[in-house]
């Protein structure tokens, strides 16, 4: 596992990432700047989202300091530069409850890089297995190497690993998935025979479903600014992000359009943060309890129980939404796929926005669908 700690400095950009090692056993990672490369002669559509782009940075920099005090409390995350937005979100939210915490060195941010992070060369439906972008941090959790762990919830397996729980989730961010393009507007103008980059079988499923005239490249992996620099470089025409990620990023400007819901269902628990802590440690317990927010809690536990119950993983299409109404009930919406997209069942549930009644709903959807599908269905 490599590991290394960084501390904080606020600046206005994101300039990039200095590690030291946490202990001689462990290698220090880095993590790149946001931008891209400006080789190769490109149109002046490519230099206007570059510049978006450019000025677009994370409110967040990471420089290499020496500790001056033991941290009461060390996070650990991935070391992409939206893993690690959401790590300082994390601790602006836990200093804004805490002013204590506040006290320089008082909190610390751990790098640790992932299975995930490592092998790039091969879509994560090929790599298989589950806690791709979590196995790690989780082991330096248990082994207390650190006191809590921030990850994006669709990454997390619907089960924990023992001895941790999962108190808390921030509030969550538009699950919307954003369409990226330099030459057209929207998914509809794309022209037939585009190539779609995308690492995900749920966007690739329901955007053949719906434009079977386009293609997709499925081994569209990287951090955002990887993708978003590999479209410029005319790999693909056009990519699909979670606008969440974009919105963490501050790099809203370079969204083509937004894809409705009706349109691209989202992945179960996209837009949340979840936080992770040891199950016997009643002082995180009690941080993590602070920060809290019910009403995104209570969706994604729907929507997780109904992932649980297909045992979804990253080679299977599934998306899954649960939400408050207007009139304060949960509206449910979910779908299965075949990989292909030519098949897609769709579920609905309505209900009271209580744990035990949202728990049932996610549940009882996931048994219909597999009903519905029957064997193979994921094979198809």
């Amino acid at each position: 596992m490599e590991t290394a700690i960084a501390s904080v400095s606020q600046a206005a950009a994101f300039a990039g990432v200095k590690t030291r090692p946490l202990s001689s056993n462990f290698t220090a990672g880095s993590v790149s700047a946001l931008g891209f490369s400006s080789r190769g002669n490109k149109s002046p559509a490519f230099f206007a989202l570059r510049g978006r782009v450019s000025a677009a940075r994370a409110s967040v920099s990471v420089e290499e300091k020496i500790e001056t005090k033991t941290a009461v409390i060390r996070i650990g995350t991935r070391g992409s530069p939206l893993a690690l937005a959401q790590a300082y979100e994390t601790r602006a939210k836990l200093i804004e409850t805490h002013p204590d915490l506040a006290e320089e060195g008082a909190i610390q941010i751990v790098i640790i890089k992932t299975t995930g992070d490592k092998i790039l060369s091969q879509p994560l439906a090929d790599i298989g297995g589950k806690g791709l972008f979590t196995k790690e941090i989780d082991e330096a959790l248990i082994n207390s190497e650190i006191d809590i762990a921030v990850h994006s919830m669709k990454d997390v397996p619907t089960y924990l690993p023992e001895k941790t729980i999962l108190p808390c989730n921030l509030p969550r961010e538009d699950v919307r998935d954003a369409f990226i393009c330099l030459t057209a507007a929207s998914v509809a103008e794309l022209p037939a025979g585009s190539i779609v980059g995308t690492a995900s079988l749920r966007r690739k499923s329901q955007l053949l479903n719906r434009y079977p005239n386009l293609s997709v490249l499925e081994n569209f992996r990287g951090n955002v600014q990887t993708r978003l620099r590999k479209l410029n470089e005319g790999v693909v025409q056009a990519t699909l992000l979670a606008l969440a990620g974009l919105k963490r990023l501050n790099m809203i400007e370079t969204v083509t359009s937004v894809l409705s819901i009706d349109d691209m269902l989202p992945a179960v628990a996209q837009g949340a943060i979840g936080i992770a802590c040891r199950r016997d440690d009643e002082k995180m317990v009690k941080y993590l309890a602070s920060l809290n927010h019910e009403d995104t809690r209570l969706a994604i536990s729907c929507e997780r129980a109904f992932l649980e119950k297909l045992e979804g993983s990253c080679r299977t299409p599934i998306a899954g939404y649960a939400r408050r109404d207007a009139d304060g009930n949960c509206i449910f919406k979910a779908l299965i796929a075949s990989p292909d997209g030519t098949e897609v069942l769709e579920t609905y549930r309505e209900g009271p926005y209580v744990y035990e009644d949202m728990m049932k709903m996610g549940v009882d959807a996931g048994e219909e669908l597999l009903t519905r599908a029957g064997p193979g269905f994921f094979n198809r």
